[in-house]
């Protein structure tokens, strides 16, 4: 929508003014992703870093955008439509020192072409700590989510408590694979559905929102109908099904 020409870009907010100022009327030359980090490269060489955390979101207008309304962060307007970015944890123009800085501590992408799982396995082989916790410590494995943490675990039936470096090397293969393909799912989706059609029973656009997960918030599994436990692990809350994860 925006790449390849000049962005008209504002902060509706406020909170971006000075930032917005500087992208207006550059041309939009790249868009690159590592984990949850997002950068905008421009013109001139000039870097936006987006990091959406929690709460923010971006919406896209393919028609006239309507009048801001609440609190937008960022509008970039292009020939083609309008992105307006809501809530970021991180908004921000940086340059090429900070983005080596950031990118230095990041673990390897899944969906990056240039992934290394041997970095992530020689954390994991060697840790004391739960592998839950791992899965959520961006400088191991970039991008997983709580979401994606109990998803993964479970299907790979490994319990989030475990010790990290009791797993073996297939079943750290295994388990990256598995990170990856749902990450890629997700990806091309643009929604988190970790559910096959064959185990729901239905294609998979048609899943009820609250049926898209095996065990996360969900009372029962839905691989084997089990009691769903859930605790505090890593600043988040984890699920484990009792039966299909030991």
């Amino acid at each position: 929508m925006l790449a390849g020409e000049p962005v008209r870009a504002s902060s509706p907010q406020g909170r971006f003014t000075d930032g917005a100022r500087l992208l207006d009327d550059l041309v939009l030359t790249d868009i690159d992703a590592h984990g949850k980090h997002l950068f905008y490269r421009f013109a001139d060489d000039v870097l936006l870093h987006v990091h959406l955390g929690l709460f923010g979101r971006f919406m896209t207008h393919r028609s006239a955008a309507p009048e801001p309304r609440g609190a937008i962060r960022l509008r970039m307007v292009g020939h083609d439509g309008t992105v307006d970015l809501r809530g970021p944890t991180a908004c921000e123009i940086i340059d090429a020192d900070q983005e080596s800085r950031l990118l230095g501590r990041l673990g390897p992408d899944p969906l990056r072409a240039d992934a290394d799982p041997e970095q992530a396995w020689s954390r994991i082989s060697r840790s004391r700590r739960e592998i839950g916790a791992l899965l959520m410590d961006q400088s191991v494995i970039a991008g997983v989510g709580n979401v994606y943490r109990a998803e993964a675990l479970h299907v790979m039936g490994i319990h989030p408590a475990r010790e990290a470096r009791s797993l073996g090397r297939e079943e750290f293969d295994a388990l990256w694979d598995t990170v990856g393909r749902m990450l890629t799912d997700g990806e091309r989706a643009g929604r988190i559905i970790t559910v096959t059609a064959e185990d729901a029973g239905m294609p998979r656009s048609r899943i009820p929102r609250g049926e898209r997960t095996y065990v996360y918030r969900q009372a029962q599994c839905r691989s084997c109908g089990g009691p769903v436990t859930s605790w505090e692990l890593a600043g988040r809350r984890a699920w484990a099904c009792t039966g299909c994860q030991r």
